[in-house]
């Protein structure tokens, strides 16, 4: 099986995008199932279900989040209906929502898909070591595939949720920093990794915000209000193969395209 995972999507910019490029990148490279951060995806911040509804309708199968998913208030209600958006499982008890999932390919191959976030700089949640071991048990009797979106700031955390999941699911992906790493590997016993999948977005920006205010911020630190800039839309993911009987991956390829990229794929304006 083919999979894709894409980068943090940042407001209408990163919604073009996939509108655009995604079926064309899915025929490209004949992938079977789509995952994608879409935490950011209303307005850099959170998401609604109009906007939720409109990536699946543009080939996203499961999407994923982090820390900002509840940043639009409709999303406590939208969370706790669509199975298919996710939020860190190792939010307190209580939580509207679900850390896993487990979808479908096109042609009735099972997925499992993981969300946790990481705690150092991060909000103090529950432990995402001790949890992701839980929903990873909970998936595997349904699914060989199994993704994994750990949400964190700290490089260090995130390779060590490499090497703690190595072995026990297909893919784990860093989400959050916004910025594409280029240590995409497979570790020893079969799961590919990648620290940080990058920002499906404005590049030309501070991790997808106009630079003007974010600069503003540095430079004084007062407040100042954030919206997504609009140059040099990018879409970032990665790519793994993976074996339907083992779960283990094959192959591992990092993904950064502009708009005139994915129009040569195939894609449409």
């Amino acid at each position: 099986m083919r999979l894709l995972f894409i980068g943090d999507i940042i407001g209408r910019p990163g919604r073009e995008l996939l509108r655009k490029g995604l079926k064309g990148l899915v025929n490209h490279h004949g992938v079977d199932f789509v995952i994608a951060n879409a935490e950011n995806s209303a307005a850099g911040f959170g998401i609604t279900k109009d906007i939720g509804d409109t990536l699946l309708e543009y080939g996203v199968d499961v999407m994923t989040s982090g820390n900002h998913v509840w940043d639009k208030r409709e999303a406590l209600d939208y969370i706790a209906t669509e199975r298919r958006l996710l939020r860190p499982a190792n939010y307190p008890a209580g939580a509207p929502g679900r850390g896993s999932y487990v979808a479908e390919s096109g042609d009735g191959r099972p997925v499992g898909v993981v969300n946790v976030m990481g705690r150092v700089f991060m909000t103090p949640i529950d432990d995402p070591f001790a949890v992701v071991l839980k929903e990873i048990e909970a998936v595997r009797g349904k699914a060989r595939i199994v993704i994994v979106d750990f949400h964190a700031e700290a490089t260090s955390e995130k390779v060590a949720m490499g090497w703690h999941l190595d072995g026990k699911v297909t893919l784990v992906v860093g989400t959050h920093t916004h910025v594409q790493t280029g240590d995409e590997r497979i570790l020893p016993n079969g799961t590919a990794y990648l620290t940080d999948a990058g920002m499906t977005g404005p590049h030309d920006s501070i991790i997808g915000m106009e630079r003007e205010p974010a600069l503003s911020r540095f430079l004084t630190g007062l407040p100042a209000k954030f919206e997504p800039a609009t140059g040099n839309p990018r879409l970032n993911g990665v790519i793994v193969d993976a074996d339907d009987a083992t779960g283990k991956a094959t192959r591992i390829m990092r993904v950064n395209l502009a708009e005139r990229d994915l129009l040569a794929l195939g894609g449409t304006t």
